[in-house]
């Protein structure tokens, strides 16, 4: 494997202001969202890789005020949809408002044009709705009639889905799950942090009661955008890039180490896989303190990456095989550099 550092360029994340400000960002996140480190972690990830999340877990996990409280800690506004089976896309986007004073129509946006955007429950929206915010993260735009507007220069929209109400949902198609960066799976704490959660909400009451709630520290936009140049210039080895991209590959056709696990994966990752792996484990690094990215940055990110990319082939369904299953095994069989 290459040199991290072939050219002695001074790289120190570790120590820029960028960096301890981000680590501080993930501990005030952290004292806030007990006892779900990973989501903190992919939250961060993603903003520094220019993502969208796909949040899934029971109610209950702190998913809404995750995102919130990350708001609450950038100069950025936040807005939050509930999607339900009656959210029409203009609910989303805007509309066209008709002033009669003016003799013209006046475009009002919707809550899609806030930098930081909770799409809560997105399964519950049917699929026109769905398609509207997917076309939005994609585009980075929305077009209403014949005039098309931008959306803010940092836009993260993290969405949520809840597993156990399957009745009177819309299940996102995978080819729009793959606009999404990465797809979290989280679970419910364990025994200590509930009890400091349990702390945090008495804690919460008692200074809601005396007005003593302060504001945490903001972080600016220029810094945000500061922090992703950085992410960029990090190293990334041939060696790992080719592992990161032969990952992919594998998930198109994995008959090449494994037969029965090419049988099972009916459909792989695409090229947008690989650019969000890339960027994942960039971020991953960068955050860990690193200039350098590591093969071990790459197989840390990859189930969050890939699972909603890979599709189990109706026998592998029948088997009980899914996207986690499929991403382990190839991580598995696909060798280190």
């Amino acid at each position: 494997m290459d040199s991290p550092n072939p050219d002695n360029t001074p790289r120190s994340p570790g120590v820029s202001r960028l960096h301890a400000e981000f680590l501080a960002l993930r501990d005030g996140l952290a004292s806030e969202i007990i006892g779900q480190a990973a989501l903190v972690d992919r939250l961060l990830i993603a903003l520094l890789a220019d993502g969208h999340l796909l949040v899934e877990g029971a109610p209950g996990l702190a998913k809404t005020s995750a995102i919130r409280a990350l708001a609450s800690r950038l100069e950025a506004e936040f807005a939050r949809i509930q999607f339900t089976p009656d959210l029409l896309p203009s609910d989303l986007t805007g509309t066209e408002v008709w002033r009669p004073q003016d003799g013209r129509f006046e475009f009002q946006p919707g809550p899609v044009f806030h930098p930081v955007l909770l799409a809560d429950e997105i399964n519950r929206a049917p699929a026109k709705v769905q398609s509207a915010l997917l076309e939005a993260m994609g585009e980075r735009q929305v077009t209403v009639g014949r005039s098309t507007y931008p959306l803010p220069a940092l836009f993260l929209v993290m969405a949520t889905q809840n597993p156990i109400e399957q009745e009177g949902t819309f299940p996102l198609p995978e080819a729009q799950l793959d606009r999404f960066l990465m797809h979290v799976r989280i679970g419910y704490p364990e025994a200590d942090a509930e009890a400091a959660i349990l702390k945090l909400a008495r804690d919460r009451a008692r200074d809601a009661m005396g007005g003593t709630t302060d504001a945490p520290p903001r972080l600016s936009l220029e810094d945000v955008f500061a922090a992703r140049a950085e992410v960029l210039d990090l190293h990334l080895a041939p060696a790992v890039e080719r592992y990161l991209i032969e990952l992919t590959l594998a998930s198109r056709d994995a008959s090449r180490y494994d037969p029965d696990l090419g049988r099972r994966i009916a459909w792989g990752a695409s090229p947008r896989g690989s650019i969000a792996l890339e960027r994942c484990a960039r971020a991953h690094a960068w955050l860990a303190g690193r200039d350098f990215v590591t093969p071990d940055d790459v197989r840390a990110i990859a189930p969050d990456v890939l699972r909603h990319r890979l599709l189990p082939s109706y026998e592998a369904t029948a088997e009980g095989w899914d996207g986690d299953r499929l991403v382990e095994e190839l991580l598995r069989r696909v060798p280190l550099p």
